[in-house]
């Protein structure tokens, strides 16, 4: 363990990017993300805590939600581990982003029979941003560092609404060296993905944005109580990179497992097809397989997400398994 905190801690990910003091971070992070596109000037942190609409929604909490001087809202989330449904929640995250403005731009009832020409005027709604950091690789994302999207005409790729926007990025497929980062947004992204283990920064990052990133993420320089809760926050994230690695593992054997079972099942199929039908046979071959291999995924404590993306049988019908 080096002298700094790990950025995909709750607490290193809140002391580097989530409280005021450290603003000017936040700023520099969004502005080299977003270069070319958008810069950010000022922003302020709002209520992290959305309760929904409904009263039986528990709720979600951002790990950072805020809003930019122009009116732009973004939500910025470090995710250690994968889960299952990440994009489904992410998704969740910027549509309850978008939701939440409606009415604020309502028209007043002093307009009387008037409203109906102004009545589109509650729905002029600024631009959320989701941005999304992740210790893991996502399927459901093509396999690269960044990934970027938005609501766009499928057959001419133009963006029909800049109010949506989401960015991915994957910190395993970031595997530059410093000497290779070529601008200083690479250095930074190297430099998250790697400080935790430095006693000190590198002579090559010599801008003044490291210092001051130096100085907020020293581990020495957390208050008592941030020190008690980075110390439990380093402990589960160690258990996580167990956890995950055995997921991965256990996950990529049950794959494994499933394609020779499945190869089995479709020659079972097509022997049992030529007596009985031979499109019956494969589908009753493939689908043993495919039994097969769940029960031996349970015996091997995989959770049901996971042999559902495996497999696709529904937690129903895992739960009728022996």
């Amino acid at each position: 363990m080096g002298k700094f905190v790990n950025p995909f801690t709750d607490i290193g990910f809140k002391v580097i990017f989530g409280s005021e003091p450290s603003k000017d971070m936040l700023i520099f992070f969004l502005n080299g993300l977003l270069e070319g596109e958008y810069e950010v000037t000022d922003l302020t942190f709002l209520d992290k805590e959305d309760h929904g609409g409904n009263v039986n929604d528990r709720g979600i909490v951002y790990d950072i939600y805020c809003r930019t001087s122009d009116g732009k809202y973004i939500i910025v989330e470090m995710q250690n581990r994968w889960h299952s449904h990440f994009l489904d929640r992410t998704l969740y995250y910027v549509c309850r982003g978008i939701s939440r403005q409606n009415g604020q731009n309502a028209y007043p009832k002093s307009l009387g029979d008037d409203r109906c020409r102004d009545y589109g005027k509650r729905y002029d709604l600024s631009a959320v941003y989701g941005i999304f950091l992740m210790n893991f690789k996502e399927e459901g994302l093509e396999p690269k560092f960044r990934s970027d999207t938005t609501i766009i005409d499928r057959d001419t790729g133009k963006a029909i609404n800049t109010h949506f926007r989401q960015i991915y990025l994957q910190f395993p497929f970031f595997t530059k060296e410093l000497h290779e980062c070529g601008t200083l947004f690479e250095k930074w992204l190297y430099t998250l993905k790697n400080m935790d283990k430095w006693n000190r920064m590198p002579d090559a990052l010599k801008e003044q944005v490291f210092q001051r990133l130096a100085q907020l993420a020293e581990v020495a320089n957390l208050s008592e109580d941030n020190r008690i809760a980075y110390d439990k926050a380093l402990d589960y994230y160690y258990i996580d990179e167990t956890v995950r690695y055995d997921e991965y593992m256990r996950a990529e054997k049950a794959k494994k497992d499933m394609e020779e079972t499945l190869a089995k099942g479709r020659k079972e199929g097509l022997e049992k097809g030529r007596k009985e039908g031979m499109e019956e046979g494969r589908k009753e071959g493939m689908e043993e397989g495919i039994r097969k291999v769940a029960i031996q995924m349970l015996k091997e404590g995989l959770t049901s997400d996971v042999i559902s993306q495996c497999t696709g049988l529904t937690a129903a019908e895992i739960a009728t398994l022996n």
